[in-house]
């Protein structure tokens, strides 16, 4: 299973907090949380093929065309599965990954998920009927182990196309 994961800046570690103009970018390599995944990945027998990243800044002056451009990126690298985040308790991030996630989906046909914290009450209400929100901890908080590998039994679940009503209530918001 080919993965293809969505970062900001903080998460890509191309850029800080105040770094919110970085442009869109990407390296074909396990980078950021992606690396942490890996023994979760290896379990459904996934790799990740490359990570994409774009400042949030950037994103927030032009959500539209910023979707587009990594749908574009996306169908050319052709991955099996897209997980943009974890975006944590980041509410520009988690706004980027729900709509880019969302974007994928009705663009390109290849399931995508977005995975953030409860603290991005206004972006799940928004998305949650439209896009598999896999739930995370907060930055810092406790059970990332846990979001990781529930995101990468999603992922495996959705590529293999399996019934994943039971798992998407165990693990997403809904």
């Amino acid at each position: 299973m080919k993965v293809l994961m969505i970062y900001d800046q903080i998460q890509a570690g191309v850029g800080t907090k105040d770094d919110k103009m970085v442009p869109l970018g990407g390296k074909k390599e396990a980078i950021g949380p992606a690396i942490m995944m890996e023994p979760f990945l290896k379990a459904v027998n996934g790799e990740v093929i490359a990570c994409l990243h774009c400042g949030n800044g950037t994103y927030l002056a032009d959500p539209e065309d910023v979707s587009k451009k990594l749908c574009a990126m996306v169908k050319k690298m052709n991955p099996d599965v897209v997980m943009c985040g974890p975006s944590f308790n980041f509410a520009d991030y988690s706004a980027m990954a729900a709509k880019v996630a969302y974007d994928i989906m009705q663009l390109t046909g290849i399931p995508a998920m977005a995975a953030m914290s409860e603290e991005n009450a206004d972006v799940i209400a928004a998305y949650k009927d439209k896009v598999n929100i896999v739930i995370t901890p907060k930055k810092g908080g406790t059970g990332l182990n846990d979001a990781l590998r529930n995101m990468c039994k999603l992922a495996q679940a959705m590529v293999e196309k399996k019934d994943t009503t039971q798992l998407v209530k165990d693990v997403c918001f809904s």
